[in-house]
């Protein structure tokens, strides 16, 4: 039967190893982006019975867990799915009081495979480089969590965090990150939970209990309209402004009445606050003044709602643009580029403050801990791109031509204002607060980032 293994020497204790594959949100960190993988259900996490129903692509997978044995092993068996046997063990050994070792193995027969014997060599080197490509990347990811954790929490209880805009991109996947690592994460949105962590408010109407509040460590605020989510109308605009304006003016109203509030508020702003630059602007700091423009006078209306709140320290992360393959900007634009027409838009010369997800992730976690971090602080990779130089390197990463630009006139007429603001505007911006506090980026150069994301 074909087999896979892989081996991965991590510096921390078995037992830390153990709890991070044990907690929620452990599968979907190590899920690789750029795989078709959603959770339709599941029950418990990996102790003998428990179970978990995918869906991959077109198909559906039942995994149901076995050889559950405390910081040693478990292992998932295929119930249902496309192939004809699928057997994965995770064993865990201590090599000292400070190092582990993590060893995957995978037993694994082609469907049909007795019928096709004949073609079978043909497939199998394809899955055993599928699986390759998968490893890397979750030894990457979990070494970075482990890392980070070990960084931020040594020596420190567990928090109790709240996250609202759990839902997106970036909730989804910080709410998997903090879960690995031990805290608590209660989510708030519109829609009634089915968990006592699961909390509901609605911001239109002015509805938020603030006795679900108390006790809190830190809260994460990540809730908005997307700006990208349709052309900007009258009443685009005002979804998008009240979107952010309301929901943070209530959060702020109602962490102002606890007794026991928070240490932190993070507040997700953008690097739209500086509006759009001329391409050979300087970079800017967190100490530019506002810009102007529709995004620029949202970022300013949606912070300016948190200087009301009282005794918390509050974070203004100004976020740019993230790079994930889930969502966002580059999994709108990878279609094109992955047909050979990504070219450059308008001038190319527009320069693009980008971040990869991984880091917006380690970059908010910095901000909880780091006590001397409040107000603005600007959440971009140190080194931003020109949009030809972004075109350019994302084709050299898919080995595509990108031969087909986009004029600067076709895009506004096709889009309007947001063109002007999000496509062919520049703000060159620089991260010098996190940079001078320690915080330090996985991906700081365009290229690995691209390639860690698309597993290429």
């Amino acid at each position: 039967m074909p087999y896979f293994s892989t081996r991965l020497q991590v510096p921390v204790p078995v037992e830390t190893l153990f709890a991070w594959h044990q907690r929620p949100g452990a599968f979907a960190r190590l899920c690789p982006p750029w795989e078709p993988v959603h959770i339709l259900d599941q029950s418990g996490l990996i102790q003998d019975g428990d179970w978990l129903r995918l869906r991959m692509g077109p198909s559906q997978w039942l995994a149901r867990h076995r050889a559950y044995l405390p910081n040693q092993h478990f292992a998932d068996l295929q119930a249902q799915g496309p192939l004809a046997f699928w057997y994965h063990r995770h064993r865990f050994k201590a090599l000292s009081d400070h190092e582990s070792l993590l060893e995957d193995s995978i037993e694994y027969q082609l469907p049909f495979s007795t019928l096709l014997n004949p073609v079978a060599p043909l497939w199998e080197p394809l899955l055993q480089q599928k699986l390759s490509r998968m490893f890397a990347y979750r030894h990457r990811i979990l070494q970075q969590d482990l890392r980070s954790h070990a960084r931020y929490t040594q020596g420190k209880a567990f928090m109790k965090i709240l996250i609202t805009g759990a839902s997106g991109l970036l909730g989804q996947n910080l709410q998997a990150f903090l879960s690995t690592g031990g805290h608590t994460v209660y989510t708030l949105s519109r829609r009634a939970g089915q968990s006592p962590q699961a909390l509901q408010w609605d911001p239109a109407r002015g509805e938020l209990a603030a006795a679900e509040l108390e006790g809190l460590d830190a809260v994460i605020h990540l809730a908005g309209e997307s700006v990208a989510g349709g052309l900007w109308t009258p009443a685009q605009r005002a979804r998008i402004r009240d979107s952010r304006v309301q929901g943070t003016r209530l959060l702020v109203q109602t962490l102002n009445q606890l007794k026991q509030p928070p240490r932190v508020l993070i507040s997700a702003s953008a690097i739209g606050y500086y509006g759009p630059q001329p391409p050979d602007s300087p970079a800017l700091t967190e100490s530019a003044p506002a810009g102007s423009g529709f995004l620029a006078e949202v970022c300013q209306a949606w912070e300016a709602e948190t200087h009301a709140l009282k005794g918390i320290r509050v974070v203004n992360a100004r976020i740019g643009v993230v790079l994930s393959r889930q969502g966002g900007a580059l999994k709108t634009m990878l279609p094109a580029f992955q047909l050979g027409l990504g070219g450059v838009l308008g001038s190319g010369r527009q320069i693009m403050s980008w971040i990869a997800l991984d880091d917006v992730i380690q970059a908010l976690y910095h901000c909880l801990y780091t006590d001397s971090l409040s107000g603005p602080v600007n959440l971009v990779a140190p080194q931003a791109v020109s949009n030809r130089d972004f075109t350019r390197t994302l084709n050299r990463v898919l080995q595509r031509p990108g031969f087909l630009p986009l004029p600067a006139t076709a895009l506004k007429l096709a889009l309007g204002d947001m063109a002007e603001e999000m496509l062919l505007g520049s703000i060159a911006v620089q991260p010098q607060k996190l940079t001078d506090s320690g915080f330090v980026f996985h991906y700081s150069s365009l290229e690995p980032a691209l390639r860690h994301l698309l597993g290429r």
